[in-house]
Order: structure tokens, then C-alpha cells, then sequence
């Protein structure tokens, strides 16, 4: 009796203790739903089992998928952030993955334009906050979606908690916005955010990044040539080490405890 009753007092400290955790490597792949229904394909990067770590949902560049972060999230783990690489419906391929989305997008008829993944971004923010994270949630974009990340945060900024933008810019004007577009969304920033890409891109977003409020705020622009997008973080380019001790010193001052 006695070995009965430690074992039921063992199981209620461990529900008590680890509830509030996800199983640590849970990484797959999943899909759930667009703001308009559509499925949206991500790849899930989860090494820590407390969902109060922080997280980070990752958004691609043009004409690529979720296959540009499969170098760059294992090492996002390893600083203590759980990820989510999303593909979205503007996109095509990179590193030997398809955008899933974008095939689905374009076999039911579904615009694929910058403007057209708007929606994306904001169902895979909130997709993480509801199943995988109780804490803090960041949102990442790369070029284009670089650019809609910045948008989400002025003006959605109960999705995110804060923002990295790499080589964000006013794509938008050929999709019928205005040349600010992205500007008036970053006037209404409020929570940490950090802006970097190639030397020579600073300005596409000089006047986003002088338009943010928040005393949060950092960027970063390599004294090499560097690289457009987040691919500037990968292996292969000999300047990606500049770029990850910006990083990694913004994500530490910002989001770790």
C-alpha cells in the first residue's frame, strides 16, 4: 500500500512540475490553417521541453520555402529558442524543400503575390502562441516577408513580441500600396526589433528603421559585402559570423532570462 501511494504522489509532482512543458526534439512537419483557410506547411524545431522558452516563427524569402532555415534553427535551439520554419504562399523552393503552401495556393487558384502571404504570417504567429509557446514569441522574416514582419508588429503587436527583419524593404508598391507602407507600420513599433542585410541594402531601410519608436531597437550592417536575407547566417559565407554575433547579442539582451 504504502509502495502504491509514493508512486501516485510521484506521478502528481510530475504532472504538477512538467504541464507546462512539450516533449523536447519535436520536430516535424505539420500544416494548419491560413487566415482564409488555406494550409500552411511548416517545419517545427522544439529542443526544449519548458513552453515558456522563448520562440521564434520564421518566414522565408521570395521564390524560397522553409528550407532556408534548416541550417539556421538548430542553432536558434541551441540558444535557447524553440522555432517554426512556415512556407508561405508567396514562394517556390530552396535546399531541396518545396513550398508546400505555394502548390496549394496555386492549385486552388489562390493569389501567390508578397501582399497575397500577409495572412500566412499572421496564422502561423498565432498557430504558436496557441499550441507551442506560453512565453515569448518572436517573428522573423527574410527580404519580402522581412518587410511584412515589420508590418505585423505595428500594426498586429498583440501577435509578437518582438521582430527581426532581414533586408526588409517598400516591395509593395507594384501590388498597389503606397511607397511608406511599411514605414507607417514601423512608426507604431513599440517592442524590441533588429534590422540587418547586405552592405549595400541599407537603404531600402534607413528610413523604415529610423521610424521605429522603440528604445529596443538594433541593427547591423557588415563591413564585408554580405548577404541579402537570412541566408547571411549560413555557413558558407565567410562574413556569417559578423551576422550572428549581432544576433545573438539582441536575442540574449531582449528575450533571455
Amino acid at each position: 500500500m504504502k509502495r502504491i501511494i509514493i508512486h501516485v504522489l510521484y506521478f502528481v509532482f510530475t504532472y504538477c512540475c512538467f504541464s507546462n512543458t512539450v516533449s523536447a526534439a519535436e520536430n516535424e512537419t505539420i500544416s494548419f490553417p491560413s487566415i482564409d483557410g488555406l494550409q500552411i506547411t511548416a517545419d517545427t524545431y522544439i529542443e526544449h521541453a519548458d513552453k515558456k522558452a522563448p520562440f521564434i516563427v520564421l518566414f522565408h524569402q521570395a521564390h524560397w520555402s522553409r528550407g532556408e532555415y534548416l541550417e539556421i534553427a538548430p542553432k536558434l535551439n541551441q540558444l535557447g529558442f524553440n522555432c517554426m520554419a512556415v512556407d508561405l504562399r508567396s514562394g517556390k523552393e530552396i535546399n531541396g524543400v518545396s513550398n508546400e503552401t505555394m502548390l496549394r495556393a496555386k492549385a486552388i487558384g489562390k493569389g501567390t503575390t508578397y501582399v497575397d502571404a500577409l495572412p500566412d504570417l499572421e496564422a502561423a504567429l498565432k498557430h504558436a502562441r496557441n499550441h507551442y509557446a506560453q512565453g515569448k514569441v518572436i517573428a522573423w522574416g527574410s527580404s519580402y516577408s522581412a518587410a511584412l514582419v515589420i508590418k505585423i508588429a505595428g500594426d498586429r503587436p498583440n501577435l509578437v513580441d518582438g521582430a527581426l527583419a532581414f533586408a526588409p524593404g517598400e516591395y509593395f508598391k507594384r501590388f498597389g500600396k503606397l511607397g511608406t507602407w511599411v514605414q507607417d507600420s514601423a512608426k507604431k513599433i513599440k517592442i524590441p526589433s533588429f534590422i540587418t542585410s547586405a552592405r549595400n541594402e541599407k537603404n531600402a531601410w534607413s528610413d523604415i528603421f529610423d521610424a521605429i519608436p522603440s528604445k529596443s531597437k538594433a541593427s547591423y550592417l557588415p563591413d564585408t559585402k554580405g548577404n541579402h536575407g537570412s541566408r547571411a547566417l549560413w555557413n558558407r559565407f565567410e562574413d556569417s559570423d559578423g551576422y550572428w554575433k549581432a544576433v545573438t547579442g539582441f536575442l540574449e539582451k531582449n528575450f533571455k532570462n
